[in-house]
């Protein structure tokens, strides 16, 4: 049997020389915001904003954040008054409950939950969808959400939206009526 001849491929055609040297670049300003980067994310200055999952207070955000020591983390508050938007997404993300109380329907199963709960959301071939509530309608209800990009990236980063948070006041339906 004849040995297949392999050709060696020259350094830029495999991404040597130039692009080697700002592969180095990048990690050395990572290593440097690692090392030097903000330690202390001050919530008081943070402000909160509407979407369609309800109010949202953003301390880390893995595409947005460039002065931080952490990297590839989003962190966020969400606070419920009534409820939340419906949504699906892949498990592996934490929420760590910092006031009132409330609970979540995963996947039609209701789950309670109170001040200093953690609740941790599993795994599934699909994601899973759930709506999370305050217990006491116009009584905040706030969790904190940790999400490691990485681990999202590998499990499958798939985000469907199903339903408004009841807070939410669409733009156009707003001006229109």
């Amino acid at each position: 049997m004849e040995k297949e001849k392999v050709k060696e491929r020259e350094p830029a055609q495999i991404g040597g020389g130039e692009d080697y040297e700002n592969m180095l670049k990048i990690r050395a300003a990572k290593r440097d915001r690692a090392r030097t980067g903000k330690i202390v994310i001050k919530g008081k200055a943070l402000p909160w904003r509407q979407s369609r999952m309800g109010y949202t207070k953003r301390y880390l955000d893995w595409h947005g954040e460039g002065d931080t020591a952490a990297e590839n983390w989003t962190v966020f508050i969400k606070d419920m008054k009534i409820h939340s938007g419906k949504h699906r997404h892949q498990g592996g993300i934490q929420l760590f409950v910092v006031e009132g109380e409330g609970y979540t329907v995963v996947d039609g199963e209701k789950v309670n939950w109170e001040k200093w709960d953690l609740i941790v959301f599993p795994v599934k071939p699909n994601g899973c969808e759930h709506q999370h509530f305050s217990k006491v309608d116009g009584q905040s209800a706030k969790w904190m959400a940790f999400r490691y990009h990485p681990l999202a990236g590998v499990l499958g980063n798939l985000f469907e939206h199903v339903e408004d948070s009841v807070d939410w006041k669409d733009k156009k339906q707003a001006a229109s009526g």
